[in-house]
């Protein structure tokens, strides 16, 4: 009889455990352990241990025996994924879990507008604080080099757009995008372009690309102002560009050029240089290389700014000059 208690009371108490353990272990799944919104991160090299220390010093009710039984049970301990991760008012520990094994991390935004320059660009990836930056300006020349190009002057090889990246990529690591995101580009729209265009290769389409995307922001007028410089080019006409001559004066530019300006020969300077400046000028976008490849058809070789983000085209100069007292004198 003392056997038959004994027994009894064992498997009552093995229920009474088993019982227990399975209500803790969905616990992990069923109760909400936060109530607002907050951030975890995850560097490289942590373990679960400092997972869930750092969620208890956040004040969550996290219990570290379920926590990882759950862990192990499920096979997510083996990949917790490194970032940032925003964790949801209602998250239950299995939720966080899931999220860090699915690397559901946290993403930022950086934006180079089209027509930026370089400097530009470079200034805004050191002002993001969520980037880790590591490019100094000794090193940029290497830099360029270990993207494969022979390129020794930045301008004009990067993709203007919005990139997304995670909290602690490097400068580096952005920058090779747009790299890429350009080259693939340009690559792919230099194939398809009008055979007749006078460039020699996608670099020259590029310079041509900047030129036209700081001369105009208006979409209807990219390919007609690409037609005007693609017949100067094929007559052997300067270019006579005015952003080629603020891109050349640097620092100098105060917002007005002058008539010395316009003589100063600078290797930017299309008043006085014949065909396309050395580099590009700007980060010109899609719209703009398309454009410089596909020109418009037609016969004007002049365009004056109206003063209201449009140009008048002009097939002589005699007529260039009646709209250049129209619109600018």
């Amino acid at each position: 009889m003392s056997r038959s208690i004994i027994a009894f009371t064992t498997l009552m108490v093995a229920g009474l455990v088993l019982t227990w353990g399975w209500m803790h272990y969905h616990l992990v799944e069923e109760k909400p352990v936060v109530t607002d919104v907050m951030t975890l991160e995850v560097g490289k090299g942590d373990t679960l241990n400092t997972v869930i220390t750092r969620l208890r010093q956040q004040n969550l009710a996290i219990d570290p025996f379920w926590f990882k039984l759950f862990a192990y049970h499920n096979h997510l301990d083996r990949v917790l994924k490194t970032g940032e991760y925003v964790l949801q008012p209602g998250f239950t520990a299995a939720d966080i879990l899931t999220a860090l094994a699915q690397g559901k991390t946290r993403k930022y935004a950086i934006t180079f507008p089209e027509g930026w320059g370089f400097k530009q660009m470079l200034q805004a990836i050191r002002d993001n604080p969520n980037l880790q930056h590591t490019l100094s300006e000794n090193e940029l020349e290497q830099f360029l080099a270990d993207l494969g190009t022979d390129k020794t002057h930045p301008e004009g090889l990067f993709f203007p757009d919005t990139y997304y990246f995670e909290k602690h990529s490097t400068d580096v690591e952005l920058l090779r995008r747009a790299h890429d995101r350009m080259q693939n580009l340009l690559i792919s729209e230099w194939h398809r372009r009008d055979k007749d265009v006078p460039l020699e290769n996608p670099y020259q389409a590029l310079i041509l690309a900047s030129i036209i995307e700081k001369e105009t922001a208006a979409a209807e007028e990219r390919k007609k102002i690409a037609g005007v410089f693609v017949r100067r080019l094929k007559k052997g006409m300067l270019l006579q560009t005015d952003p080629t001559v603020i891109y050349g004066m640097g620092e100098q530019y105060r917002g007005n050029i002058s008539r010395q300006d316009l003589r100063e020969p600078t290797p930017y300077n299309t008043y006085v240089n014949k065909g396309l400046p050395p580099t590009p000028i700007a980060l010109p976008g899609k719209a703009a290389i398309i454009a410089a490849l596909h020109p418009s058809d037609g016969d004007a070789l002049f365009f004056v700014s109206r003063g209201d983000g449009r140009h008048a085209f002009s097939a002589t100069l005699k007529e260039h000059e009646r709209y250049v007292d129209t619109y600018q004198r």
